[in-house]
């Protein structure tokens, strides 16, 4: 896998968490560690995207 393929991949997992984020915030019976644990990996991701795109 080349590694703009890889960042495509990850900029697609990136907005789908930020959907998931969105939709998890307003909704009233998701608990706050769930949104957190989104959260953190939405910011993992674009901690790697940052890397490689560097």
């Amino acid at each position: 896998m080349s590694v703009t393929s890889h960042l495509e991949e990850l900029k697609k997992k990136h907005q789908h968490l930020s959907d998931a984020v969105v939709k998890a915030q307003r909704s009233p019976s998701t608990d706050d560690l769930e949104i957190t644990d989104l959260k953190k990996r939405k910011l993992h991701l674009k901690q790697e995207i940052t890397r490689l795109s560097a």
